[in-house]
This record gives C-alpha cells, structure tokens and sequence, in this order.
C-alpha cells in the first residue's frame, strides 16, 4: 500500500495536496458550523445546515467556498446576507491542510491537521465569545494524547520498537500539558495579585496545556511568550488605528469590562488571548520549532 501511494505522488506530485486541500475546505466547513453552535450549545449533527430565515440550504447551496461565490454571498431562499466568513475559514483550512502536507511526513501532517482545526475553532470562539469550550481544551488535550501515542512522529520520536518512540512522544505531550497549563496558571495568578482583579481565564490556562501536547514544552513556551507579544503588536496597533481614523481596525480583538460589558480598548478592559496563544503555536509548529529548540539547547547548560 504505501509503495502504490508513493508511486502515485512521484507520478502526479499534485494529486495529494490537492486532496489535502479539498479534504482541508470540507473540513473547514464543519468548523464553520462548530464555531456557530457549540458556544450556542446546538448539536453540530442536526439539525442540517439552515438558512437564518429557518429553511435548510440544498446540498448544491452548501459546497464548500464555491457557493458563497456562486450565490454573491445572498441566500438563495431570502437573499439575506452571508458573511465572507465562512468561505474565508474554509480557504483558511484548506491552505493550513495543503501547509501541513507540504512540510511534514504524513503522519505529522495529519496530527497538525487537528492541530490546525483546534486552533481556528479556538480562535473564532474566543473571539466572537471570550471563551474557548472544553471540547476545544480537555477534548483537545485527549486527542492530542491519543495522537502522539499513535504518531510519534508528532514529537519527532522514531525507533526501531514501536512502543519505546510511542512511550517518548507520550512523555513529551504529558510534559507539554503540565508545563503549557502551569505556565500560564502561575502568570495569572501573580498578575492577578498584583492587579487586584483576574487578569486571565482559566480557559486559556487548559488551552495552552492542549496546544503544549501537541508542540511540546517548549512550543508551549514559545506560544505563551509568542503570545504576549503578538497580543501587543495587535493592540497598540489597533489603538493606533483608532486614534488617527476613529474607527476600529478591521481586524481588531473586542474588549470587555471585568463584568462582561463591551468596552473600548484600553488599560483594565478584558481581551481574548485565545488567538495569540494558537497563533504563536502554529508559527512554532511550522516555522520556529528548529530556531527556539537550538536556542533552548544552547541555554540548558545553564541550569
């Protein structure tokens, strides 16, 4: 079986990432539909996809980017709007898919698919919600666990025993786990008894624990601290924006007082850290992982 797949990738080379990225685009729809009802608590099962007017979208309606295109963005049964959103997350997950394929061996591509499905779920409902359901953290985290057991290649362990690499992978997702959720934890908790007030979800405590299975310990450093500082770059940009325009950036994070009322951005309001958090990861993920593991290599003698 795997030298007939091999065969087929030398022959047609653009055959699997193609399938990556329709698979990636039919994934990302389903996503669309988890990011709508989960925070709603709605079953992801049934009802099928309906229109807001209340009647369901015909299968022809609902393929993945195309129909937005094809209908203009209007439902054919009202002509209300649909927002570019979704054919957006479904391009978003094809090309993370596609992505995945390009850079990694199968079995690591495939457990950075869920990786990458995680992630934009996580990041569209803190966004939308200020919180991340724990279908997205605990779920995430067993999930993670199940795959690095399964695909060791996730945590880059490979032996000639199968159980002994499966056993290694294992240990680093556990050690990703405790050290991504006690790193954020502990922060909390110091900026919470500095500042008086609670300075981060216990949310985003489990999500960085589940983004620390799949990346490991020091993705998960990487993300907390990654995370801060894309956080800040997106805010002092967005506050630029709206001091020279007087209008929100399109893409800026919302904000909320303590008590849950949408505020403007500034100093003592709420914004979700969700996205930073699995944004940094993936830059790990796909990009950063040899730079930041040489540089903490290089520091380890220290301690």
């Amino acid at each position: 079986m795997i030298a007939q797949l091999q065969e087929i990738n030398s022959a047609f080379p653009w055959f699997f990432p193609l399938f990556a990225g329709l698979t990636g685009a039919c994934i990302g729809s389903f996503l669309n539909v988890c990011i709508y009802r989960i925070p709603k608590g709605e079953s992801v099962v049934s009802p099928r996809s309906h229109c807001g007017c209340g009647q369901p979208i015909a299968w022809h309606d609902n393929i993945p980017v195309l129909s937005w295109f094809m209908l203009r963005g209007r439902a054919r049964c009202c002509g209300r709007p649909f927002s570019f959103r979704y054919p957006a997350i479904e391009l978003l997950t094809a090309a993370l898919f596609v992505a995945c394929w390009l850079v990694f061996p199968p079995a690591k591509a495939l457990a950075g698919a869920v990786l990458c499905s995680i992630v934009i779920c996580a990041h569209f409902i803190d966004h939308d919600h200020m919180i991340i359901p724990d279908v997205f953290t605990v779920g995430g985290a067993a999930t993670g666990m199940l795959l690095s057991l399964a695909l060791p290649s996730l945590h880059g362990q490979s032996h000639d025993y199968f159980v002994i690499a499966s056993t290694r992978s294992g240990l680093e997702a556990v050690l990703g786990l405790f050290v991504g959720s006690a790193l954020v934890l502990w922060i909390a908790l110091f900026a919470e008894a500095l500042l008086k007030r609670e300075a981060m979800g216990f949310g985003d405590v489990k999500y960085l624990g589940t983004l620390g299975v799949f990346v490991g310990w020091k993705g998960a450093v990487f993300a907390m601290f990654g995370g801060a500082m894309l956080g800040c770059v997106w805010l002092i940009l967005s506050y630029g924006w709206k001091k020279i325009t007087g209008r929100n950036a399109p893409a800026a994070l919302p904000a909320e007082t303590p008590e849950g009322q949408p505020a403007e951005l500034g100093f003592g309001v709420h914004v979700p850290f969700g996205p930073m958090l699995g944004l940094a990861a993936l830059i790990y993920f796909f990009w950063a992982h040899t730079r930041v593991d040489a540089y903490l290599q290089e520091l380890q003698p220290l301690f």
